[in-house]
């Protein structure tokens, strides 16, 4: 007489149960393992913001001279002076560079999709700030822009505040952050030809052409400086990171922001 051994549902030999219960939470183990590359993958996959692209060909030591720079092909490239091995190189998908202004501590670049971009010129470590210049892109592409000359040019010595003139308006921006402090728009009827100008001591002169022959002269010539056009019993404009001692000591003094007149 054989015997058939009879299965009581809910009841397993111990084994049995403890190999099931492992084998449930081997499967999400497995599967989370399986997904890491994956998930690792992506996330080095990921484009950079702005199209960027940062090649650091060399390390820095502390106080080493600042690199020169100069546009190369489609990248911008900040090269030794004395041996002429590059640095660091920054090139933008879809972009090339039209212009690179050197600043203290800034490489100041102007792409040909109108963004402006800032880089820490010593050793290319980061990009600090793009903006976007609106309605530019199709006016550099002709050669009333004449490559792009004037478009890009500081302030003040110090290269602390950065201005942007196309022909419909001026905008000044900080260059330690790209904060827009003021935006001087052209006259109706007139645009400014950021290659037609020169600085005076403190002052930038602009040409700012009107197609009304009438239109005197002094009109079509504009003066501006870190703090807006040049007038007479104008508002000063702060333009200090705040918190800054200097920013403290003009709000105290009751020169707070305010917009060029």
């Amino acid at each position: 007489m054989s015997v058939v051994p009879i299965e009581v549902p809910g009841l397993r030999p111990t084994g049995a149960r403890r190999a099931r219960r492992g084998s449930r939470l081997a499967l999400p183990v497995a599967l989370a393992l399986l997904a890491l590359p994956l998930i690792t993958a992506a996330h080095h996959s990921r484009p950079a913001p702005y199209g960027d692209h940062v090649t650091v060909h060399a390390r820095v030591a502390d106080g080493t001279e600042a690199p020169a720079l100069r546009t190369k092909g489609r990248t911008v490239q900040a090269y030794d002076p004395a041996t002429g091995r590059a640095r660091w190189t920054y090139s933008r998908e879809g972009a090339r560079p039209l212009s690179v202004l050197p600043a203290p501590g800034h490489a100041i670049a102007l792409w040909s999709d109108g963004m402006v971009t800032d880089t820490a010129r010593a050793d290319g470590s980061a990009v600090r700030w793009h903006r976007a210049t609106p309605g530019s892109a199709s006016w550099l592409r002709t050669p009333a822009a004449r490559g792009a000359a004037g478009v890009l040019t500081t302030l003040d010595p110090g290269g602390h505040m950065l201005a942007i003139v196309t022909p419909l308006r001026i905008s000044a921006y900080r260059s330690a952050d790209g904060d827009l402090r003021w935006v001087l728009p052209a006259q109706r009827g007139c645009a400014f030809e950021p290659a037609r100008s020169v600085r005076r001591g403190g002052a930038l002169l602009i040409a700012q052409p009107c197609g009304d022959a009438a239109t005197p002269w002094t009109s079509q010539l504009i003066a501006v400086d870190d703090l807006g056009r040049i007038a007479p019993r104008r508002t000063p404009l702060g333009n200090e990171l705040p918190g800054s001692a200097h920013d403290v000591v003009r709000t105290r003094a009751g020169k707070g922001f305010a917009q060029p007149r």
